[in-house]
């Protein structure tokens, strides 16, 4: 494990901002402006010439919405290596603009010279406890979405990008699954299922993912690291709840390997995999623990913890830590 040291601090750029936190207890406290004044960019959003094309694939719930981002020169003979990638939100917030889609898509496809399949997966009802009505966004059954819809989605993604490469200028041997948050829980349960069928993607990138139902109790250090951390940035645990209630369509009695994937009994199939945590994210507890449980089955994983950020520092604009992590995201698909 390659752990990042950090001193329990936020970076600089954050602290600046911390007083416009204080008070609130959780991130779905906060207020429009609020929340917009703390994800104000830092500098300006990096410059990649590359062409941005909108379209669909299709699913079982219906077409899946994706935005293709490529290097503007014809594909080399074979393809290019290619990552389907989705953005967090709880499953319930988030779209292709959002930097953690666009910013990430961008940045990831220039760096690598690689194509990067930005995914619009049903997002499941915001929850009652968090705003929501609870029963906003139906399926094409006229029921709330909820697993495994979303993960469908995005299984239906990575089945046609595979299955139709030159669509997408792609070697089908090197296309990788990805994803930051609840993106990354999409991104690991779709492999889960690729796995079992013979399939597995190229490889599974997971930044502060979220793999198992409910989160992980933190160990002494990281307990540490989230009481330095502002309330506002914490999930408390009827938060996690509510949110995993609403995907699930039901308690966590119900959770499966293909929604949560560190449910798995089995991950020996599992593709080599990069797993980056933030130093002040509870969700650190839960990607050290399937950092673990893929090592004990013989997979090749690298971990990281990216010092001095809280959960969501990929949809900060002009931030230097989200950068350093597109290097590294960049970098798996450019080497292997």
């Amino acid at each position: 494990m390659s752990v990042v040291p950090g001193a329990h601090r936020l970076v600089p750029e954050l602290e600046a901002r911390r007083h416009l936190l204080a008070g609130y207890a959780s991130f779905a406290e906060l207020p429009d402006e609020v929340n917009a004044r703390w994800k104000a960019p830092f500098g300006p959003p990096e410059a990649w010439d590359l062409t941005v094309v909108a379209t669909t694939v299709a699913g079982p719930h219906g077409p899946v919405p994706v935005r293709v981002y490529a290097p503007p020169t014809p594909a080399p003979p074979g393809g290019r290596p290619c990552l389907v990638w989705m953005h967090g939100g709880a499953f319930a917030w988030g779209d292709l603009d959002m930097p953690e889609a666009h910013e990430v898509a961008r940045g990831v496809a220039g760096r690598a010279g690689a194509v990067v399949v930005s995914v619009d997966y049903r997002l499941c009802p915001v929850p009652r406890e968090l705003g929501g009505s609870g029963d906003d966004r139906l399926d094409e059954h006229g029921r709330p979405v909820c697993f495994p819809v979303p993960q469908d989605d995005c299984a239906a993604v990575l089945d046609t990008v595979r299955a139709d490469p030159a669509r997408f200028g792609v070697d089908p041997a090197r296309v990788a699954m990805g994803g930051a948050s609840a993106g990354a829980a999409l991104a690991a349960g779709v492999t889960v299922r690729a796995c079992e069928q013979g399939r597995p993607p190229w490889q599974c990138l997971l930044v502060y993912p979220l793999l198992h139902p409910g989160v992980p109790e933190p160990d002494a250090e990281l307990a540490q690291a989230l009481a330095a951390a502002p309330a506002a940035l914490t999930f408390p645990p009827a938060m996690s709840e509510a949110i995993d209630r609403a995907m699930l369509g039901g308690g966590r009695e119900t959770a499966t390997p293909y929604a949560y994937a560190g449910l798995s009994e089995d991950l020996s199939t599992f593709p080599p995999t990069y797993v980056e945590n933030n130093e002040l994210d509870a969700f650190r507890a839960s990607g050290h623990r399937f950092a673990g449980q893929l090592r004990a089955a013989g997979v090749d994983v690298v971990e990281v913890t990216r010092p001095g950020v809280p959960h969501g520092h990929l949809d900060l604009v002009g931030f230097a830590p989200a950068a350093a992590t597109l290097d590294a995201l960049a970098g798996r698909l450019a080497a292997h």
